[in-house]
Order: C-alpha cells, then structure tokens, then sequence
C-alpha cells in the first residue's frame, strides 16, 4: 500500500493511497471517497473484497488522515467537492486512462457528486451510499434541530495510552459498536497518530463538528438534473431529519438513476457491511460495462 500526494484547491495537499496489491492501472480503477469523521483508508475491508476485480483508491479530504488543513479554515463543502475532483482527475488521467467508478459514504458520495457535476467525463459510474445532498427547504441548516453528531464530535476523547486503549473506547460504543472488526481496525490504526501521551486523533474534533454542521449549506441538489453520470444511491431505513429521508429523493432528481435500500444497516452501513457494498460496487460496474 502505497501513498501518493496530489494537489487540491487553496494549496491543499492531499493524501492519496492505493489500497490494492496489483500494478497500479493493471486493473479498473475504483476511487474510494471517505465520509465526515473517517479517512481513506477505512475503506481497507472493501478493497480487499475487491482484490483482483479492481484497482482501488481512495484520498483523505482536506482536515482528514493525512491530508492537513489549517485549524483556521473555514469549512466549505464545495472545497472536499474540490479535493474529490482532484483525486479522480489524477486517477483517471494518471493510472486508468480513461474514466472511472467511484463509490462513496455520506460526505464521500456527496462530493464525488459535486465532482461528476462539473467533469463528467472522469466518471463511468457512481455509487453513493446516503449521500449529503439537501434540497432547498426541510433539510436545509436553519430547517434542523441542533446538529447531534457536531456536539457529540466536540465531546469526544482525542487521546488515548494506546492505540488498543482507542479501539477498546469505540468497540464499546455506537456507532462504532456495529462496525464489522476491521473496519474499526483500520478506522483506529490509520486515523491516530503517535503522540508524547500516546496516540492522538488525525483529525481535529471541531474540524469534524464543522463539517456535520455545513453539510446543507452546498447547493447541489439544484443541480442533480444536469448530472451525466450513471448513479445508484444506497441508503438504510428512513428516518426523519436523517441522511436515510432523502437518499431515494436524490436518485429521483438523477435522469436514470437507481435507488437501493438495505433494510439491515445504519447510515453506516459501508463499514458494517464492507463485503455487501463492494460486492454491490463490482454489480453496478459490471451493469455500466453491459456484462
């Protein structure tokens, strides 16, 4: 496993990992685009399910894993839209030579949307598992009670003894509790860093919390009509004022586009579930692909 660097907007630098065995290119090549509070290389579980059948990768937006971000930056949801561009643009000029399938969670579907809306010719499919895109009214910041996940991001523990000690605090608590085990493994031993207290959060808790409370603030939903891309939006049970209410709606917006609902799974159901959703990622590519 390897990491590249690639160049986003306002200077960015960002951290691009190859997260499969093979010949980068050797393959088709998936991009693998992360949800708020998650890193690129949470997708570990999915790529190995893809072993053979795709070249995977998949970069950390601006504020996460390895991709640093000032602690003064204002959070703007068009700027990980930036970072999702600049990671397919390299991707699919670069390795593929041609365009792409990309699948992403919540944050990481929302922006590889944003992506496909201004360069569609990257992109041969999409997948979006309850991507954050809101229409104008009902969902929209002013419309929502006070965002739970920002203030419970603000609450949450940073530091730890050990990296097992990090583990043990979110094996024992939801959401985390539902995610299959390496999935936690890879959330925790590539999203802490080495501290003199011991390991540490790669991303700031209040960069995180920012992010939860900008999500509908980003004006895509008026532009879902104009998208040029196959896409199937993923979501789990409806639930009001959540990601899951609104999933079917985007792929209604979507000329052509496909609804899938899973029944068994939260709003986390990518980490839950990792053989599900690249075994659902490999059916929609081999649907574009006419197999």
């Amino acid at each position: 496993m390897n990491t590249v660097r690639v160049g986003s907007t306002d200077g960015i630098s960002l951290a691009l990992h190859h997260l499969s065995d093979c010949e980068p290119g050797s393959l088709p090549v998936l991009l693998l685009s992360h949800a708020t509070g998650f890193h690129g290389r949470c997708w570990i579980p999915v790529a190995r399910r893809l072993e053979g059948r795709f070249d995977v990768w998949a970069h950390d937006h601006r504020g996460y894993g390895d991709s640093a971000v000032p602690d003064d930056w204002n959070v703007r949801w068009t700027a990980f839209g930036d970072d999702a561009l600049a990671a397919a643009r390299h991707v699919a000029t670069e390795v593929n030579h041609g365009p792409i399938v990309a699948a992403g969670h919540s944050m990481g579907g929302a922006t590889l949307v944003m992506a496909a809306l201004r360069e569609p010719a990257l992109f041969r499919a999409i997948i979006a598992f309850e991507p954050i895109i809101f229409p104008q009214s009902g969902f929209r910041p002013d419309d929502l009670p006070p965002n739970p996940l920002a203030a419970l991001t603000r609450r949450r523990r940073a530091t730890f003894a050990s990296m097992d000690e990090a583990r043990a605090n979110f094996s024992s608590k939801p959401p985390m509790s539902a995610f299959r085990s390496d999935a936690l493994d890879a959330y925790v031993v590539h999203g802490f860093r080495p501290t003199d207290d011991g390991v540490t959060l790669k991303c700031n808790p209040e960069h995180e919390a920012r992010t939860y409370e900008t999500g509908g603030s980003h004006e895509t939903w008026n532009l879902l009509p104009s998208l040029a891309v196959p896409l199937w939006v993923v979501g789990s049970p409806e639930q009001q004022y959540q990601p899951s209410a609104i999933a079917p709606r985007v792929a209604e917006q979507v000329p052509g586009a496909h609804h899938e609902a899973w029944n068994e799974v939260s709003h986390f159901g990518p980490m839950e579930d990792p053989d599900r959703f690249a075994d659902f990622i490999a059916t929609c590519e081999q649907t574009v692909a006419g197999r």
